[in-house]
């Protein structure tokens, strides 16, 4: 196995990994915590969509150059986030590399307090200024979550590594909780305690800087708790390109499926069933709304508690993952959420009722599939190429994120066929989402976790 040294001058030992919730790993988690500024109120419920409001034009036209933004973003991530984790890995930088494009997310969250529909900008350039800054978020975020997850094998044991997974994926749902009453209290509510007036977006601009500090202040315990490191005898190596890097990755991968193809079978499942797992938060409030007549706030509240009950579920099965594995734990979590896929599916005629019990149970093993993701990788990756795999897990993410949005969009079409006329289908699209669960289920089963380790890596 490569040898690792430590790159920090100030700090020469590894992180401690006794204790579960030492100072070091609440270090970790915190960042999980501060997450959710860009993901909860950036990504999804905020940022987002003030650009596709009325205040920038048509809502249509907004959307799609967002699409477009998006999708950019998506490619460059895909195309980058490996060489970026190997780079990372190489030159025993990753803790630096986390906190340089921590930094970056930061800025863009505080630039959006800019993005005015009335500025000299203009309506259009203010639309313009905003999608170029969730998109570059996006992307900066992907490769701090990199080098993030990379740090999960640093700060764990085998025996603990579920629950310390965990402990952080909970921390992210509870973080966005906090900061969505926050802000919902301050500025964004129907009785805030600073009414700002909305026809310049005050409202959602003063929130994206309260989620940038949140944000920035969140990511600064980890750089300071775990140190950087790097691969022995690659203290003096020159700069490489990104040639060079391309050409070490393309070896990487070639190892991978002649020393330890379950890894590569596993990235691949992964890709599948996580495009699912998206697919559940992104479209449950559709189907609460269309399919079960929630109100928007009763939205909220069910937002705000299967954001609760995965958070719990995911600190419990943590214990599970350390006790029989992250293959079994995710496997577990498929099998419980598509059969409340089918339970919604099949008995939505019952009422909001159903939504309440299966949609909240299916919302609830989101997290623990996630986690155990996480650690199955954190189990089998050699020391010190720990950003590089999780580089290739993020593609791979990338890759098929096309595939929940297709499948919800094609099984409603295919529901129109089987409705009365005048009535709405959405609740097929459900179908859709569990099948892509199905297919990632089916495709890990195949996978050993005893084959998928590669004791060491060259990378030469």
């Amino acid at each position: 196995m490569s040898a690792v040294i430590n790159t920090d001058k100030n700090s020469q030992k590894e992180p401690k990994k006794g204790k579960l919730l030492n100072k070091t790993i609440l270090s970790w988690a915190i960042w999980d915590w501060g997450s959710a500024a860009f993901n909860a109120v950036a990504t999804t419920f905020v940022f987002s969509t003030y650009l596709v409001s009325s205040l920038f034009g048509d809502p249509s036209e907004s959307s799609i150059k967002l699409s477009w933004g998006l999708t950019i973003a998506g490619i460059i991530i895909a195309l980058t986030a490996p060489i970026s984790g190997q780079r990372a890995d190489r030159k025993g930088k990753g803790t630096f590399w986390l906190g340089a494009n921590s930094l970056v997310v930061f800025a863009a969250l505080l630039g959006m307090f800019f993005v005015r529909p009335g500025s000299t900008f203009g309506m259009q350039g203010a639309l313009w200024l905003g999608i170029i800054l969730l998109s570059a978020g996006n992307i900066f975020f992907e490769f701090a979550s990199v080098n993030y997850n990379a740090m999960l094998g640093r700060i764990s044991t085998p025996e603990n590594m579920g629950r310390v997974s965990g402990i952080g994926w909970a921390a992210g749902y509870l973080g966005g909780i906090v900061l969505l009453f926050l802000l919902l209290i301050l500025f964004l509510g129907d009785n805030p305690l600073f009414p700002f007036p909305k026809d310049d977006g005050m409202h959602v601009r003063a929130a994206m800087v309260i989620a940038a500090f949140w944000f920035g202040l969140s990511a600064l315990p980890v750089i300071f708790a775990i140190p950087g490191r790097k691969l022995e005898g690659h203290e003096e190596e020159a700069p490489e390109t990104i040639v060079e890097s391309y050409r070490h990755l393309v070896k990487t991968v070639k190892r991978l499926y002649k020393e330890a193809p379950h890894t590569l079978f596993f990235l691949f499942a992964s890709a599948i069933f996580r495009d699912g797992l998206a697919g559940v938060f992104t479209y449950g409030a559709i189907l609460a709304k269309v399919t079960f007549a929630f109100s928007d706030s009763e939205i909220i509240l069910f937002a705000v508690a299967s954001n609760v009950v995965a958070a719990a579920v995911t600190i419990i099965f943590g214990w599970v993952d350390d006790g029989i594995g992250p293959k079994k734990t995710i496997m577990i979590s498929l099998f419980v959420m598509i059969c409340m896929g089918l339970i919604v599916f099949f008995f939505h005629s019952e009422g909001k009722t159903v939504f309440w019990i299966a949609g909240l149970t299916l919302a609830g093993f989101v997290g623990p599939a996630q986690s155990a993701s996480r650690s199955f990788l954190g189990r089998v990756i050699p020391e010190g190429r720990e950003g590089e795999v999780f580089g290739l897990y993020a593609t791979t993410g990338r890759a098929v994120s096309f595939l929940a949005p297709a499948m919800y969009g094609l099984f409603v079409t295919i529901g129109l066929n089987y409705v009365s006329p005048g009535q709405q289908s959405a609740h097929f699209g459900i179908l859709g989402i569990i099948s892509i669960l199905l297919v990632g289920m089916l495709m890990l089963i195949p996978v050993k976790e005893k084959h998928a380790h590669l004791n060491s890596f060259d990378g030469k």
